[in-house]
């Protein structure tokens, strides 16, 4: 189901109140402290699909980033559960303190559910689309994600963009040639603040 502007504008409200209630009282919010929590008119709250929330700094270096890759909550909850990790359990970085929280510039990625690309090893690049597709890297026991606003911000060709997203997961990175390995495949909608606490608009509305 395609996200509206305004149902994208709800979720990213959700996180910023989510990444803000954390740091500041150190527990995720109530659902009735929320805003646009209630099921919405439509209620696309409780469809069951994966999410990422991503906090930026002012000069665009990443502040945190955490999600649920699999539908297996409702949107409002995996929101809520991301925003919380993203402020508080990156484990790149330390909490997020309150005195930054007026900086960070706070970023909600709706996912499809991801889907195995079904194709020879050698044959994966063909199948990746970027600036439309993310993955996620699964083998030996461990497992990596990408979203696909990645690639395109580093200017990514397919064969890096999935040679990444092994060493993401910690695996060498030609693992997506190898037996045992699978790759799967994933889109997102991905709505942000324009600027802190600020404006909200959709970035990318993937298929």
């Amino acid at each position: 189901m395609a996200l509206s502007l305004r149902q994208g504008g709800h979720l990213v409200s959700i996180a910023r109140q989510t990444v803000e209630t954390a740091v500041a009282e150190g527990r995720a919010p109530r659902a009735e402290e929320l805003p646009s929590w209630p099921e919405g008119e439509d209620g696309f709250l409780k469809s069951h699909r994966g999410a990422f929330v991503t906090l930026t700094e002012p000069d665009g270096s990443l502040r945190g980033c955490i999600g649920l890759p699999y539908p297996v909550k409702p949107l409002g909850e995996a929101v809520v559960h991301a925003a919380v990790g993203a402020a508080t359990h990156d484990p790149r970085f330390p909490s997020v303190m309150v005195e930054e929280l007026g900086s960070l510039t706070v970023e909600v990625s709706a996912l499809t559910a991801p889907e195995i690309i079904e194709c020879e090893a050698l044959e994966l690049p063909r199948h990746v689309r970027i600036g439309t597709d993310g993955l996620i890297v699964s083998g030996i026991g461990r497992s990596g994600l990408l979203l696909p606003q990645v690639a395109t911000e580093m200017k990514l060709a397919p064969d890096v963009f999935l040679s990444l997203t092994c060493e993401k997961a910690g695996l060498p990175a030609d693992a997506w040639l190898r037996d045992g390995v699978e790759v799967r495949r994933f889109q997102a909608e991905v709505f942000a603040e324009a600027t802190p606490r600020g404006v909200v608009g959709g970035l990318r509305a993937h298929p």
